[in-house]
């Protein structure tokens, strides 16, 4: 095999390490939201009834105040942005699933070439 094969290569099989340590965050958010705790208490309980609470206290006439509403608008938005970074773990993951098979499949490829470049 060419020194160059070999480089490529080690430098695919990097990737694909680190591509596997993406999923396996993956994996341990799924197993988390396939729990039944996590969904009750933040898929259903934060998501979606503390965010629709913080919405209907918007139009609240003792939460008027510049002070309340900027606390009620910094949670929606806080719960926007962890919603927003459990997707992100799992866009990413998927993508890394993807990406091992089609690494693998460019390593299988240049030990093909490799190999009938020696014969």
């Amino acid at each position: 095999m060419s020194e160059n094969a070999e480089d490529v290569i080690g430098q695919i099989e990097i990737s694909i390490e680190q591509a596997k340590e993406v999923v396996d965050v993956m994996k341990k958010l799924q197993r988390l939201t396939d729990n039944q705790d996590f969904k009750d208490i933040v898929l259903d309980g934060y998501f979606l009834d503390e965010a629709s609470r913080l919405v209907l206290i918007k139009a609240e006439p003792s939460q008027q105040s510049e002070k309340d509403q900027k606390l009620i608008n910094d949670s929606i938005t806080a719960i926007g942005h962890f919603r927003q970074y459990l997707s992100t773990i799992m866009q990413t993951g998927k993508a890394a699933e993807h990406a091992i098979g089609a690494d693998e499949q460019t390593i299988e490829e240049i030990l093909a070439e490799q190999s009938q470049g020696v014969n």
